[in-house]
């Protein structure tokens, strides 16, 4: 097992191979996300936005590394999902569906590109109005955002997971929301987007995740939503997921033909990457999906939903942690929000007063003034920080 365990320690950011893969996959992902911003408009299906997300991810990616000897597998790393309103996420509904979004629906894009298995993930939330976000939704985006750029200072090497969950929990608190349970923000690998080390977005007795360092060299997702209802999201319609992840480790010798034809193209198709089944024959995959998920075949990524009425914000980016420091390469700027809070808490204002690079010692003859390399001291009411702007 030598040869595995090397190359295992040669497929990580000590390679400027690896970090050209995440940071291709990064832009191509960051542009898909701007697309389907830009087509974020009332009256427009929802199932067209996840195609071309999709369709832009596969393009873009199909275009590069085409003549070399080595085969790579390249493309979607997690399916486009418009999760809108009250819906929390993984919202990404088959060709037959019908919803449209509406004039001042809250909208979160959520979404992810690989190049040779080195994955980008993005989310983001997007407000379907002209002028500033103003009132209880303001509060929710505030929240998220404020939470992940706390959690962009606070995810570096030495630092604990549990310094970043108690930290975001604190920033939802001083904006009178919630976040949201069950999310985790995960360790990202080559071709594993739920890698072992985990950050919870809340602390509580049913959900317990091993105590964990961050360290040089590792790449996280680091997801949060942030809601103003009460953070425990409901599964109300099993028949709304339409993701799932074939679960490598299980199997089971399906009993029903669909079943099998299903699981068959799944894994000639997707053998790794989560899926939407809208890429499968509907009708064979309604069948056969239901057999798969029972037996533990596929693992569902559930619709879920907060109360109607309630705001949901959801942010996530892709970071490397570098041995220069942090480098997030994943996000968007957000729209100008006026919360109904204000932070005042000095712990928060020493978090976002963080910078995110690390200074080197000696002479230092690195002077190539990258953009955005440092994160600035951040304001706490409002969004973006340099490197987020557009």
């Amino acid at each position: 097992m030598s040869d595995d365990e090397r190359e295992e320690k040669e497929l990580d950011l000590t390679s400027p191979e690896v970090v050209t893969k995440y940071k291709s996959a990064a832009e191509i992902v960051n542009r898909a996300l701007q697309l389907v911003i830009s087509e974020c408009k009332p009256k427009a299906k929802i199932v067209d936005l996840c195609e071309k997300g999709d369709s832009y991810i596969r393009e873009q990616t199909g275009s590069m590394y085409k003549n070399v000897k080595r085969k790579i597998e390249r493309g979607v790393a997690f399916p486009t999902c418009v999760s809108v309103n009250n819906t929390v996420c993984h919202f990404s509904p088959l060709a037959s569906d019908e919803t449209v979004l509406e004039d001042g629906d809250i909208v979160k894009i959520d979404m992810a590109c690989h190049i040779d298995g080195f994955i980008a993930a993005v989310a983001h939330t997007h407000v379907l109005q002209e002028g500033p976000v103003t009132g209880r939704a303001a509060d929710a985006l505030a929240a998220a955002n404020t939470a992940a750029e706390v959690a962009l200072r606070l995810v570096r090497p030495g630092r604990k997971n549990k310094d970043v969950t108690e930290a975001i929990q604190k920033i939802a608190a001083a904006y009178d929301c919630k976040i949201v349970e069950g999310v985790l923000s995960h360790q990202m690998k080559q071709f594993v987007i739920d890698g072992n080390k985990v950050v919870l977005s809340v602390s509580n007795p049913d959900t317990r995740v091993d105590d964990a360092e961050f360290e040089e060299n590792e790449v996280y997702a680091i997801d949060i939503v942030a809601s103003t209802g009460d953070g425990k999201p409901k599964l109300l319609d099993e028949k709304q997921t339409t993701i799932y992840k074939r679960a490598v480790d299980k199997s089971y010798h399906l009993k029903m033909k669909a079943s099998r034809f299903i699981f068959s193209e799944i894994s000639q198709k997707f053998p790794i990457m989560p899926f939407s089944a809208r890429a499968l024959e509907e009708k064979r995959a309604r069948l056969g999906l239901v057999e798969c998920v029972n037996h533990e075949l596929l693992q569902p990524y559930p619709v879920l939903h907060e109360k109607p009425g309630d705001y949901v914000a959801h942010i996530k980016f892709t970071v490397l942690l570098m041995p220069n420091g942090s480098d997030r390469v994943t996000s968007h700027s957000l729209q100008e929000l006026q919360p109904t809070k204000t932070i005042d808490d000095p712990e928060i204002k020493a978090w976002l007063a963080l910078g995110t690079k690390t200074k080197k010692k000696g002479g230092g003859k690195k002077k190539k003034g990258k953009k955005g390399a440092e994160a600035e001291p951040m304001d706490a009411t409002n969004d973006a920080t340099p490197q987020e702007q557009d």
